[in-house]
């Protein structure tokens, strides 16, 4: 990994998500990593930045408007379940009745990744659980069968989600399935900042992302399941956190990937963290940068 450097530099919001779609071939031949760049909006930031396991990061103080924190951010790859933001948005924007029962079938089943799932075939929820369970808990099956079930089946919701990253200037990014297991799924971490911005402008996305865990009931034959899904964020249960949003994601081509909005030290904050090693390391990434930004924001208050 590069060595983390620092330097003080003004940053732009407009420029900092700025940039051009280069496709699934060019993510996957994508050149070497650049250095990292730590560009700091008060002499404070001239600390040293805290050492990431994640392989790109990027950490935008939305009051500002500018990044405080960048590592690979030109970089474009897979970004697993973080497409279920995208997904839910979709969703939504299409106004249909969420109490609407949808049963899961054999073809919500993941066939590419071979993914397990508790929601059992012939299991009936609405679409609202869906879609709390596709956020909260990542529910493959679940995003499968909105998608599914979306006007026009789940060819035309993948093209409303391309036009939606279209609309919100997510130039780097492309969608090819609503689940997030499919690779071809892209994005720079500067159009996951504006996903994370955008979806946290709907209630039903903040409030699923930050539930800390939900029950689910359901008839399969004569027998009736009782299941139990915690949300896949641990840090949501922390009280040391705000958080307002939150969606992990993994697929072996993606890492461990981690998208948070939150108030860090009285400052609404977006952090994006992609490809990290370990299962708990995107976790402990995002607790660095927290310390280091409330330590950063304390010297320069005194």
């Amino acid at each position: 990994m590069a060595r983390t450097t620092t330097r003080l530099a003004p940053v732009l919001g407009a420029a900092l998500l700025a940039g051009a779609w280069t496709g699934a071939a060019a993510a996957r031949d994508a050149p070497a990593p650049a250095p990292v760049g730590v560009h700091g909006l008060h002499i404070a930031l001239a600390r040293p930045a805290p050492f990431l396991r994640s392989q790109t990061a990027l950490v935008v103080d939305q009051h500002s408007r500018g990044a405080v924190l960048q590592k690979n951010t030109d970089r474009v790859g897979p970004i697993a379940s973080i497409t279920k933001l995208m997904t839910a948005m979709v969703l939504l924007d299409a106004h249909l009745p969420m109490d609407t029962p949808i049963r899961i079938t054999p073809a919500d089943v993941d066939h590419l990744k071979g993914s397990r799932s508790r929601l059992a075939v012939g299991a009936t929820l609405t679409r609202g659980r869906l879609l709390k369970l596709a956020l909260m808990a990542s529910e493959n099956r679940a995003a499968a069968a909105l998608a599914r079930t979306y006007p026009g089946g789940k060819q035309a919701f993948v093209a409303a989600m391309n036009r939606k990253a279209a609309r919100l200037g997510m130039d780097h990014s492309h969608f090819a399935d609503p689940t997030g297991l499919n690779p071809d799924n892209i994005a720079a971490a500067r159009d996951l900042a504006r996903l994370v911005e955008a979806a946290s402008h709907y209630g039903p996305i903040r409030d699923a992302t930050t539930t800390h865990s939900m029950k689910v009931s359901f008839r399969i034959g004569h027998r009736r399941r009782h299941l139990t899904y915690v949300n896949t964020d641990p840090l949501v249960r922390h009280a040391d956190w705000r958080i307002g949003l939150s969606k992990t994601g993994y697929i072996s081509e993606a890492g461990r990937c981690l998208v948070i909005k939150a108030n860090v030290a009285g400052r609404r904050t977006i952090i994006v963290l992609l490809n990290s090693w370990g299962r708990l390391s995107g976790f402990g990434d995002a607790n660095r940068i927290r310390h280091w930004l409330e330590k950063d924001r304390h010297l320069a208050s005194e």
